[in-house]
């Protein structure tokens, strides 16, 4: 017993010393991609969310807070959720230019790769959110584009730092939208 509760805490430790060392060289990403998100907001377009794999979840999550709400109640913005096996089909099919692709991938290179590819093909910006980003993801991503490495080899400590990271998009996202707010 003693030794699963070592272990279950090792796993806070872990979590927290992971958001703890990238807080600093995730910050300036994550307000690039909040100022692409919501200038495609704010232009009219809608945000196709896609997970790839494990971060599928992830990619419904943050629709719910784009169209509902984050923390605070605001006007329902456009995004949706494209999900596998045909999110390529519908990215190609929903996709438009002035739209943004949030990209959330823990682990499928492949599938990843795909969507960026849709996404530029009807000239979207792509905020992609991942792991350790494969050399050919970034080679595929444009000047306009956003890159969010989370640093670690360990798919589960990527999607609780993916987590958080959506979390600050969409508290960035209504901020500058609405403003600060009151106490």
């Amino acid at each position: 017993m003693l030794m699963l509760e070592q272990r279950i805490q090792q796993q806070f430790f872990e979590s927290a010393d992971l958001q703890y060392q990238t807080a600093e060289s995730l910050s300036r990403p994550l307000v690039q991609a909040a100022a692409a998100l919501l200038g495609t907001i704010t232009g009219g377009g809608k945000v196709l969310v896609h997970g790839c794999g494990q971060a599928a979840a992830l990619a419904a999550h943050v629709q719910d807070l784009l169209i509902g709400r984050f923390e605070r109640e605001r006007p329902p913005l456009a995004a949706l959720a494209v999900t596998a096996p045909r999110a390529v089909a519908q990215l190609q099919a929903l996709g438009q230019p002035g739209d943004a692709l949030l990209l959330l991938d823990a682990g499928d290179a492949a599938a990843a790769l795909e969507a960026v590819d849709a996404a530029h093909e009807k000239e979207m910006t792509v905020v992609a959110l991942t792991g350790l980003a494969e050399p050919a993801l970034r080679e595929r991503l444009g000047e306009a584009d956003v890159l969010i490495s989370v640093p670690h080899e360990r798919a589960i400590r990527v999607l609780e730092t993916q987590l958080l990271a959506l979390h600050c998009l969409c508290d960035a996202i209504d901020l500058q939208l609405m403003g600060e707010q009151g106490p």
